[in-house]
């Protein structure tokens, strides 16, 4: 499976289990919105500093972030 669309669906459900936007997520990461979207749906190639930046604006590790969730591995 392709690491942007892992990265995407990990960013989208911890961001859902946070209870937070893509709005609030964007503020708290100071990204823009388009760009928290276009990362969810895998159509961004982020950089490391954005995946470490996402990652501490959702309390957690760059590594939970690249992990592939089951649904991921089945498919992958």
């Amino acid at each position: 499976m392709d690491i942007r669309v892992v990265i995407g669906r990990n960013v989208r459900r911890l961001r859902l289990e946070k209870g937070l936007t893509q709005e609030e997520l964007s503020v708290r990461c100071d990204f823009d919105q388009r760009y928290i979207s276009q990362i969810e749906t895998g159509q961004r190639n982020i950089t490391v500093l954005s995946l470490h930046e996402i990652a501490q604006a959702l309390a957690t590790t760059p590594v939970a972030l690249i992990t592939p969730d089951e649904e991921a591995a089945r498919e992958g």
